[in-house]
């Protein structure tokens, strides 16, 4: 049997297509293996949203091409967004790449693959229309065993904000019908998934092009209603998109964490005018306070651009003060990154790295502070625990809260002498607060 390692990389969508290829090779009869010695084929799903990505996704491509002669490895494939923006420059400058496919082209990986297997073609550069969907129907086969999964609800972006390349890498904006979703979500439920994480490259606009009007407060009715789910958490929701009809799904919603994933790059109105976002600092305060006010223990999280070009002295000041007024409470700040083929590109008045990163860092140690006051806050309070694993010879175990995605924000570690699994979610009392993690113990008091 032809044995395949996927290496996937970049961000969560990015993971779902991981998967959704693992399912289309598996149900074309292959093997996967995590050994790259015994790998006959090897897929390295990339990404290149910004140089630190692009970086990775090269440094990967070129640390498995090294298998084409010390393994077993027959063909090297790329795919995801550095094959999108850069087929040539992988083929040319990568010899021992095989093919390249583009973001929505991994629907033809068994037939490329096949046809590089059989000697019938070198170098294949497989590509299709950015704004039609990958032609696939196959189940996603899951990466991982664990307790909960992401569900990319639209493909795409209309926004184009002036810093971002993605819509010129994976098209107009287009959802996924709602039929599709439900089902996919279900397959998931049934394989023991317990949490639904929402993504796309912009949530909150979920609808608008197969309905006429936005639907993600009705898809989330209808992901409530499937048995065994019993989070749902929506991440890259765009400010200016959050109507009332999504908060009352938000607050009504049992199933849906009291948590948004809201990124607002900056506060500062000239440097939002100039990143192309559709929202001003006033009207960024006021939905924060509005979802504070509908929601009280809401948990926000945010992402901001440092760095940006043009960005003054005054301009970081002034995202200093925001950030201390709105207290975030989580929070990550990213060095903007000057990528080729975007309108911030071409602005003047580009800042330093060191800068750049210089005021990163400021951002973060503020951010730092703000945790510190909100994680002591939490001693004594009861919470709804997802395990998720055991820590190895402790009667400990590790968990999140409802108000931490996995991978992005803290973990809570929970002691107890019973036996628990990973999905198990249990209620757990906060008896000492970390920089930015937690510790508890198992109790019967109900969650607060």
């Amino acid at each position: 049997m032809i044995k395949i390692l996927f290496v996937s990389l970049g961000c969560d969508k990015n993971l779902v297509d991981t998967e959704k290829m693992l399912g289309l090779l598996g149900d074309g009869g292959y093997g996967f293996t995590d050994d790259e010695e015994e790998a006959d084929v090897i897929v390295v799903n990339t990404c290149c949203f910004i140089g630190d990505a692009k970086e990775e996704s090269i440094g990967a491509i070129l640390e498995m091409a090294q298998y084409k002669e010390s393994g077993r490895c027959k063909a090297l494939i790329v795919t995801g967004c550095l094959a999108q923006r850069y087929q040539d420059e992988v083929l040319k400058e990568i010899p021992e790449v095989d093919a390249v496919l583009g973001t929505t082209a991994y629907g033809q990986l068994p037939q490329v693959l096949e046809r590089l297997l059989e000697g019938q073609e070198e170098h294949v550069a497989c590509f299709r229309d950015i704004d039609l969907f990958p032609d696939t129907k196959a189940a996603r086969r899951r990466s991982d065993g664990g307790c909960y999964s992401f569900l990319k609800i639209a493909e795409g972006c209309d926004k184009h904000c002036t810093y971002c390349i993605i819509p010129s890498l994976r098209g107009r904006y287009r959802s996924v019908p709602m039929e599709e979703l439900v089902r996919e979500a279900g397959e998931l439920a049934e394989q023991g998934v317990k949490e639904l994480i929402l993504v796309a490259q912009e949530t909150t606009l979920y609808g608008v092009d197969l309905y006429g009007e936005k639907r993600l407060p009705q898809l989330l009715h209808e992901l409530a209603k499937i048995r065994g789910i019993d989070w749902i958490r929506i991440q890259y929701c765009y400010p200016e998109e959050i109507d009332d009809e999504l908060i009352r799904a938000l607050k009504e919603e049992e199933k849906v964490c009291h948590y948004l994933d809201m990124p607002i790059q900056h506060a500062s109105d000239a440097v939002l005018k100039r990143m192309g976002r559709r929202t001003s600092k006033a009207e960024l305060i006021q939905i924060v306070e509005k979802l504070r006010r509908e929601i009280p223990d809401i948990a926000i999280r945010t992402t901001l651009i440092s760095g940006f070009p043009g960005e003054t002295l005054k301009d970081h000041e002034e995202l200093m003060d925001f950030v201390d007024a709105m207290e975030f409470d989580r929070l990550g700040v990213f060095p903007y990154s000057l990528e080729e083929d975007t309108p911030a590109a071409l602005l003047p008045d580009q800042i330093p790295q060191e800068l750049k990163e210089e005021r990163r860092d400021e951002l973060m140690s503020l951010q730092q502070e703000i945790v510190f006051e909100k994680q002591q806050g939490m001693a004594g309070r009861v919470l709804t625990v997802l395990i998720e694993g055991r820590l190895v010879d402790e009667d400990a175990y590790v968990g999140r809260t409802y108000m931490d995605a996995p991978d992005v924000d803290g973990l809570i570690f929970v002691h107890t002498d019973q036996e628990l699994i990973s999905g198990d979610f249990v209620r757990v009392k906060v008896t000492k607060a970390l920089e930015y993690d937690l510790i508890g113990e198992i109790c019967d008091e109900p969650a607060q």
